[in-house]
């Protein structure tokens, strides 16, 4: 990480601290071998940028971080239910993921598959749980976003016209078609986790639509970050093999490196735009849209 992103860097550091402590604390005492399948998944690291995201609005927003942290948590378990079904063979077909081997790889196919609905379920669970000291419309608009963000007209939505364009030759990928692939296979998690922080820390219609868009167009340029680094990265620094992407509908193959950056830049520009209400309280979540730019894996 450059210097410009040493501060942040940090304060990741210690928001990742925050959530896999809690994290880690709704698996412990759970022996059994789905427990053990779902905490290897769990454990295997990542950038946890979904809940660090969530974090850092409700730190924007002066709330209350314990009252967001078991959402947080329950986003992560939904982003990974969906890298371990992703890599199954029936999907992805991958045998690492994170600088591990994936979930089929250890567990077996039948196990991952089931692992991956139960953290589905667990992350439901965990936010009516676990959530303190907020009103209970609160928690049911939580309710309602993670589980649009990652249904059918959302993340499940994205995956699903994404396999079909990959294994359908006779499917046209246009622009709009390629938008709505990665604005929700990828993009929809990471914009209700901003939402989820705005909810939770009581922010106003006005603010809860600025960091909405934010996220929505940081969402975007993350996923074609990620399709460059996928053509130019390094299977030992991605921590997953590298141009496995090569017959998909991704940014760059559709418009190619070049293009692809300056369209990313445009997005993070835009993203930067809805938080100038919010002044120098944005600070992190403005460098944290230009890492996503800069990151290399």
């Amino acid at each position: 990480m450059t210097s410009n992103f040493l501060d942040l860097d940090k304060y990741i550091k210690r928001k990742t601290l925050i959530i896999e402590k809690n994290l880690y604390s709704y698996f412990e005492n759970k022996n059994t071998i789905l427990w053990q399948a779902m905490n290897y998944s769990i454990r295997a690291g990542g950038k946890r940028l979904r809940p660090v995201i969530a974090l850092a609005v409700c730190e924007m927003l002066e709330g209350n971080e314990e009252v967001v942290i078991p959402s947080a948590c329950a986003i992560e378990m939904i982003h990974t239910q969906s890298l371990i079904h992703d890599d199954l063979p029936s999907i992805d077909n991958d045998d690492l993921r994170r600088g591990k081997p994936t979930n089929h790889k250890v567990y077996g196919e039948a196990m991952a598959i089931i692992a991956g609905d139960g953290l589905i379920t667990l992350a439901f669970y965990t936010i009516c749980k676990y959530t303190k000291n907020t009103e209970y419309i609160n928690i049911l608009k939580v309710i309602e976003e993670l589980s649009y963000a990652a249904g059918p007209d959302g993340m499940c939505g994205g995956q699903a016209i994404d396999i079909i364009a990959e294994k359908n030759k006779e499917f046209i990928v246009d622009e709009n078609i390629l938008n709505y692939i990665h604005s929700n296979k990828t993009g929809a998690i990471i914009k209700a986790s901003g939402k989820i922080g705005a909810i939770l820390s009581n922010a106003s219609e006005n603010e809860i639509e600025l960091i909405t868009s934010y996220c929505k167009n940081i969402g975007l340029a993350f996923q074609i970050i990620d399709d460059i680094l996928d053509v130019k990265g390094e299977t030992r620094i991605l921590g997953k093999t590298a141009r496995k992407d090569i017959n998909k509908a991704t940014f760059p193959n559709f418009y190619g490196i070049e293009k692809s950056i300056k369209i990313a830049k445009e997005l993070v520009e835009n993203a930067i735009s809805n938080l100038d209400y919010f002044g120098n309280k944005a600070k992190y979540l403005i460098d944290l849209a230009y890492y996503i730019l800069e990151r290399n894996y």
